[in-house]
């Protein structure tokens, strides 16, 4: 799709809106705000217990394996690409401490990876949503831990399709086995799982 240059400067100034309200509503609503290719997404409902306690063991174990200078991140900022019109929020993300030296959102193409445990509320939004924008973004490992089935995925390796750029391998795992996230490995036995 080609824009005119006022379609560009009004695409850039509904997203600015969009970003403005996602960070209005941030500590106001219960849930999170991000934005997409299609708009505002908003998970709904808080991170329960299994949700939190995957991402923390998740982080420990990726902390205890990667070299000192790299953390797994789980606050804020949020990842951003400003020009593609895409705010993101992952559950983890893998990043050089030196690269988080930044103010406002971090920029996506520092990222080694982005893990996700997905919502009870809107699967769909780490399924689909985020496994198409984590390529537009340049992210280059995508990692989805899912407590509904016991299962997950990691996604790499960045080509370009006719509908942009998407991950061509996908390696499939259940909790119990090993998983390797960029260059390290980690167990996920003992990840909890919704009742």
């Amino acid at each position: 799709m080609t824009m005119a240059p006022d379609d560009a400067r009004h695409s850039t100034r509904l997203y600015r809106t969009m970003r403005d309200f996602v960070q209005s509503m941030d500590d106001t609503l219960p849930g999170k705000f991000e934005i997409t290719k299609e708009g505002i997404v908003h998970d709904m409902m808080a991170p329960i217990g299994p949700h939190e306690l995957t991402a923390l063991r998740v982080r420990k174990r990726l902390e205890k394996a990667m070299p000192e200078e790299l953390v797994a991140h789980t606050g804020t900022p949020d990842v951003e690409d400003e020009p593609g019109h895409i705010l993101r929020h992952p559950d983890i993300m893998v990043i050089a401490e030196a690269d988080m030296e930044v103010r406002g959102s971090f920029a996506p193409r520092t990222l080694i990876a982005a893990i996700e445990v997905v919502s009870l509320s809107n699967p769909d939004n780490d399924w689909v949503g985020k496994m198409r924008d984590y390529p537009l973004l340049g992210i280059p490992v995508y990692v989805i831990f899912d407590p509904r089935t016991g299962s997950g995925a990691v996604l790499s390796d960045i080509h370009p399709t006719p509908d942009g750029p998407r991950y061509a391998t996908r390696k499939d795992f259940q909790y119990g086995e090993d998983v390797t996230i960029a260059d390290w490995t980690i167990p996920t036995d003992k990840l909890p799982r919704y009742a």
